[in-house]
């Protein structure tokens, strides 16, 4: 299938998949007057050089941005607009209509690897939190320790975040239910609301407030010095300067397009710790260091892309936590929620919820049903053969499916770790081009394990005594359920038997993403344990592409906390017990 053609049906049915992603729409539907933000077409080759030179205003980026500049100046560089303003992703009730717009210059940026995986990445100021489901928990006291990070900095960093936008929510209907069926399908002690990580079943936060408008980290920027910071939006960045006459390279700038096409060329400063910090998520960091040069030889040697330094890890190691879910229709339409409640298993997986998608007109049942069933068929017809017509066709005959497949919820399981790896390659020397990427999904047989006997705890759950008040038990049995789900997935490779009597084969034919993909720039082969890049000087990783696995159960908690960890990290390194933080 070519990429065209995957990208526009994502563009039509992404909404309710993606409603199994963690973190957040965007921002609150009120806008902040920040005087800093600026369109990148106002910048001009005189302005002054700047301290820090951050490069993507996503999860990570705007924490560490309003950190530095408390005592630096600090040029924030996003290639997407701003957040406030649009409805559509500030408001709960819209989730799933900002995810299905994946035009140009919308804050979602659709791709699909090379497994046939639909995903998405942040297009917009705050990032992933602008456009995932909210939940907000932390990590483990083991990933903070694997991590090598000083945990009492950790300490006071997360509440950093949670002071300024997290909540707890108001349980829905449907996360009731759930979580009283993580507790009579075992999964035990109840931990009740918390942001720690824990084993059992627990109530985590949420980015949504009471009225469901959406806190991201784009307002985290409150907390910046207006006199140090300085955000152009819709800037590009094409590539990384270097100085090259010393010992080793050295980070000077960057060079960025704004939104008329315009490039533009911006410099360090001359202090001495002054840093170009990449902060462009897990896809976009490893493309850019390539296409500034640094990375495996037969990537920089197939893109003609001048070698400043070979690093044949870049873009290695990549990893995507594969999810399934069982789709369970009810007697009556349930009310819309979010992730809330998070089983927190011993055998390798978290088990989610949500709910009430696809239901509140025709329009939405017709175009956003269960996990986004317009082009659930599809995954039986050959890629070759997912012609324009095909699609059209098979949108005509969707028409016909049953009702009860609109209305109800959604078991998910998310496989923990994992241990799966794959790839990333570049496709262009465009930086606007989304990279080919593999994550090799289930390729460990631990993985498929893991998924395995996650549905398996699924089945108790969905036979659990409060599920079945809101279901049709007695109609739909485990098998119908699991039939129905391999009919209206997401997943663009052709499925196989169809077989839902092998629980392998069911994982494989039904896996999705939860946008939890991470690595490409791991610690010890493409940076040091500070994250500064290994063989180059004055630039640094602060982003999700440095991680082995996953934090948590869902990354945005600690990917803003990184953001503010290192931010503080840098000024007391720099300014000692002085820093203003």
């Amino acid at each position: 299938m070519s990429v065209f053609y995957a990208l526009e049906m994502a563009n039509l049915f992404l909404g309710l998949f993606l409603c199994l992603t963690l973190a957040g729409v965007v921002s609150q539907g009120k806008a902040f007057d920040y005087p800093f933000l600026k369109k990148a077409s106002s910048f001009s080759a005189n302005q002054r050089s700047y301290d820090y030179i951050i490069v993507g205003g996503g999860t990570a980026g705007c924490p560490l941005a309003a950190t530095l500049s408390q005592n630096f100046s600090v040029l924030l560089l996003e290639r997407g607009g701003s957040p406030y303003g649009n409805q559509n992703i500030s408001r709960m009730q819209n989730f799933h209509i900002s995810l299905a717009n994946v035009a140009p210059g919308s804050p979602v940026q659709a791709f699909v690897s090379t497994d046939g995986v639909i995903n998405a990445r942040g297009r917009v100021l705050g990032g992933g939190t602008c456009i995932n489901a909210g939940f907000y928990t932390r990590a483990s006291p083991r990933f903070v320790r694997s991590a090598g990070w000083d945990a009492e900095l950790v300490k006071e960093s997360y509440p950093w975040i949670e002071k300024q936008i997290v909540y707890w929510p108001a349980l829905a209907p449907w996360q009731q239910a759930f979580q009283d069926g993580l507790l009579q399908a075992g999964v035990l002690p109840f931990n009740g609301h918390t942001y720690d990580h824990l084993y059992g079943t627990k109530v985590g936060g949420t980015i949504f407030d009471k009225n469901g408008i959406r806190r991201t980290a784009a307002d985290l920027l409150a907390a910046a010095n207006p006199a140090n910071l300085r955000v152009m939006l819709h800037a590009s960045v094409q590539r990384i300067l270097f100085d090259t006459r010393g010992r080793k390279p050295r980070a000077t700038g960057v060079v960025f397009k704004d939104e008329t096409g315009n490039d533009h060329r911006v410099v360090l400063s001359n202090r001495r710790n002054s840093e170009v910090i990449l902060s462009t998520g897990a896809i976009g960091t490893p493309q850019l260091l390539m296409l500034s040069g640094i990375g495996p030889l037969s990537e920089l040697s197939k893109m003609k892309i001048p070698v400043l330094l070979r690093n044949e890890f870049v873009g290695k190691g990549m990893s995507d936590n594969p999810m399934n879910s069982i789709f369970i229709p009810t007697k009556k339409p349930v009310v819309q929620s979010l992730i809330q409640v998070v089983g927190i298993t011993k055998m390798g997986s978290y088990i989610e919820a949500c709910s009430g998608f696809g239901q509140s007109s025709d329009s939405i049942q017709r175009n956003h049903g269960i996990m986004s069933a317009e082009i659930g068929q599809l995954s039986s017809i050959p890629p070759k053969q997912r012609t324009p017509e095909a699609i059209r066709a098979y949108r005509e005959r969707k028409h016909g499916l049953p009702y009860e497949l609109f209305r109800g919820g959604f078991l998910l399981s998310k496989v923990v770790g994992p241990r799966s790896k794959g790839y990333l390659n570049l496709t262009s020397t465009n930086v606007d081009d989304n990279p080919s990427v593999t994550f090799n999904y289930f390729s460990d047989p631990e993985d498929l394990k893991r998924c395995v006997n996650a549905i398996r705890l699924m089945e108790r759950i969905a036979r659990s005594r409060r599920l079945a008040e809101l279901t049709e038990d007695d109609e739909y049995t485990m098998a119908m359920l699991l039939n129905m789900t391999v009919q209206a997935n997401v997943n663009l490779i052709p499925k196989h038997s169809g077989n839902t009597d092998s629980l392998e084969q069911f994982c494989k034919d039904t896996v999705i993403t939860i946008w939890h993909y991470h690595g490409g720039c791991h610690v010890g082969k493409v940076v040091d344990l500070n994250y500064r890049v290994l063989g180059v000087d004055r630039l640094r990783i602060v982003d999700g592409s440095v991680f082995n696995e996953s934090p948590g159960t869902n990354p945005q908690a600690t990917v803003m906390m990184l953001g503010r960890y290192m931010g503080v990290k840098l000024l007391r390194e720099v300014l000692g017990s002085a820093a203003g933080v």
